[in-house]
């Protein structure tokens, strides 16, 4: 089955904890803190692989997650540092920010990697708190937030030729008798329902042929399966448009060849950009006046057109030596100047200093935060300077105001995530 689209869910690792601990030797406070720092979360990583043709495995499993980084130990032991989570895509795969729309990797090389959680910082031991003043702190910083996000995965596959035309036009014929491809052929509409690959060996040299399933009138706008398989065609370098010269279907290959390229106008202007090489194929079905009628308007309008009868041979070799020709002369493409999303740890994220208060409907007053999470991860509840350092806190970010302000009262309950405490004005 081919899948080229699918949503995952990722989570990096959070940051390992660090510890507090105390070493027991004569004439040291406490015997001095000595507790290590705890270990960073392991990343979700995104890497391209070149073996892999769809993305049908993200179909399966959906939500992937790094591991956390280990807690600090006493000693000065530092935690261990949690493992990345690497998952392999196709070569082509543009991944992009669900929640933003942001494109944050193209995928479009073999081993190219993106970062898409990044994990938590592992926290801070006791043993780095102390100092003049505070010669045995009781209390260690909690390891960093894990990324948590939805990433959408679309696959663009990456050839040098394709083929497009209406459906039933003779482009799964032609890369079944250039290249080892077999897709499946009969007649009757979309009898090619995925995109289909081939490589043409030319010269010593080759060049990979994608065959498009056929597009319809109105594509563009999502009729058909036409979104699905245009995206695929904007990576293709040459193109090469299939025509049925005989009328066949009952349409006139003129305004097929019109409406066609009306399509990938519609869908991406850069499309009319791309060189294009016009075939009239089933010449063993079309009089020589339909031929050369067609012929005429094509190469007014300045493309080459090649007569061709797929599956008997006839031109074949005439068309894949333009092609070829055609990809011989191309410069160089400049990549594209896309504006990347910036992936950041959740500490560096904008909202992470920030506040919430709010009353629930059972009248509960409530304080969360990003950067609150981890200071009260952080806070031992059993020394009063960490406790002191907590409200500090919470009362600096004008969290009790606001509560106030909603109609807080001396005696009412204050929920900092789910631990419950009375508020009693000082």
């Amino acid at each position: 089955m081919f899948v080229d689209k699918a949503i995952i869910k990722v989570k990096s690792g959070k940051g390992g904890n660090g510890a507090v601990s105390f070493r027991r030797e004569a004439y040291v406070p406490q015997g001095g803190p000595d507790g290590g720092n705890g270990g960073k979360g392991g990343s979700v990583i995104l890497v391209a692989d070149r073996n892999l043709r769809t993305l049908m495995d993200f179909k399966f499993k959906q939500k992937y997650e790094a591991q956390q980084g280990e807690d600090g130990r006493g000693r000065q032991q530092f935690g261990k540092d949690g493992e990345d989570l690497v998952i392999k895509v196709p070569v082509g795969t543009v991944v992009k920010d669900v929640e933003s729309s942001a494109i944050m990797a193209d995928l479009n090389q073999d081993g190219k990697k993106v970062v898409v959680a990044r994990g938590g910082k592992g926290g801070k031991g006791n043993v780095l708190f102390k100092n003049s003043v505070r010669q045995a702190p009781n209390f260690a910083e909690a390891g960093g937030l894990p990324v948590e996000r939805s990433v959408e995965l679309e696959l663009k596959l990456i050839a040098d030729v394709g083929l497009v035309g209406y459906p039933n036009v003779g482009k799964s014929t032609l890369l079944s008798v250039s290249t080892s491809a077999q897709p499946k052929i009969a007649n009757y509409h979309f009898t090619t329902i995925t995109p289909n690959l081939g490589v043409v060996s030319m010269y010593d040299k080759s060049f990979v042929m994608a065959d498009i399933p056929g597009l319809i009138e109105g594509a563009s706008e999502g009729l058909g399966l036409g979104l699905d398989f245009l995206k695929h065609i904007e990576r293709t370098k040459v193109l090469i448009h299939i025509v049925d010269c005989s009328g066949s279907e009952g349409r006139d290959p003129i305004e097929d060849f019109d409406k066609i390229n009306s399509e990938l106008v519609s869908y991406n202007e850069k499309l009319s950009n791309k060189p294009q090489i016009v075939v009239a194929n089933k010449m063993d079905m079309t009089s020589d006046e339909d031929y050369e009628r067609f012929k005429a308007y094509v190469t007014e309008k300045g493309y080459e057109c090649y007569p061709m009868s797929a599956p008997i041979h006839e031109g074949v070799d005439e068309v894949l030596k333009a092609a070829f020709r055609t990809l011989e002369s191309l410069p160089e493409e400049e990549e594209e100047t896309i504006a990347f999303f910036e992936e950041k740890a959740a500490e560096d994220e904008e909202d992470y200093r920030n506040i919430i208060t709010f009353v629930d409907d059972n009248g509960d007053y409530h304080v969360e935060g990003k950067q609150l999470r981890k200071i009260f991860d952080s806070t031992n509840f059993n020394d009063t300077g960490s406790l002191r350092y907590l409200y500090k806190y919470i009362e600096e970010k004008g969290a009790i105001e606001e509560l106030l302000a909603l109609g807080l009262d001396e005696g009412d309950s204050i929920f900092i995530f789910d631990y419950e405490f009375e508020y009693y004005d000082e």
